[in-house]
This record gives C-alpha cells, structure tokens and sequence, in this order.
C-alpha cells in the first residue's frame, strides 16, 4: 500500500465534502439567487458540478493507486499532480489579480488543493 497515495485520495475526498457543503452553502445558493442572467447562472451551476463529480473522481483515483502496484500508476499520479497544482494555481492567480487585501486568504481553496498536489507527487516520486 502507498501511504503517499492513501494520504492524498483521503485528503481529495475532504476537499470534495467541503467543496460540496461549503460551496454550496457559500457559493451556489447566492449565485442561483442572484441577478445574473439565466443561461451564465446555469453554466456556472453546472461548472461547479463538474468540479464535485472531478474531485470526488480524483480522490477515487488516488485511493485506488494506493491499493497497490497499478500499470501506469505514476503517471496518473503525476497527472492528478499537476490537475491539483493547476487548481491551486487558478485559485490563487484569481485572488491576486482580484487586488484584494490579503488576498491568499481570500480564495483558500488553494491551501487545500495544494497539498492533494504534494502528496500524490510524493507518492509518484
């Protein structure tokens, strides 16, 4: 069993669950309720089901390279690395261009896609 791996797939299924609750709760609801027209409010709903369906999926993914030697498994490892950095690297390229005061912990979500990233580097490593 890869710990790395098994590290990284519990810690992408917390980032799904928060995402899913929080998001919910703090995002799509004010987003359904709001003035934005109809079709971006729907794109914009259904991106951030995507989302939940790719984390979930990725955490899935990781958790099964943690069950053992899987064929190809540290190149999806790297894959699902770079997927978690390039999340990270939205998120905070987002915050900064915003000119928001300190804006690293405006948009947090980068402090948990960041070390998803980490983990599952390690374990390809």
């Amino acid at each position: 069993m890869n710990a790395w791996f098994l590290a990284a797939g519990t810690t992408a299924g917390a980032v799904a669950a928060i995402h899913a609750v929080a998001g919910g709760r703090d995002v799509v609801r004010p987003l359904l309720a709001g003035t934005i027209s109809d079709e971006p409010r729907r794109v914009l709903h259904a991106v951030w089901h995507m989302v939940t369906a790719d984390l979930i999926l990725a955490a899935a993914a990781l958790i099964w390279l943690s069950l053992g030697n899987r064929p190809g498994g540290d190149t999806i490892a790297w894959l699902l690395a770079a997927h978690f950095v390039a999340y990270s690297g939205i998120f905070l390229a987002v915050s900064v261009a915003a000119s928001w005061s300190k804006p690293l912990l405006r948009l947090p979500q980068w402090m948990l896609l960041l070390p998803v990233a980490v983990l599952a580097a390690a374990g390809a490593a």
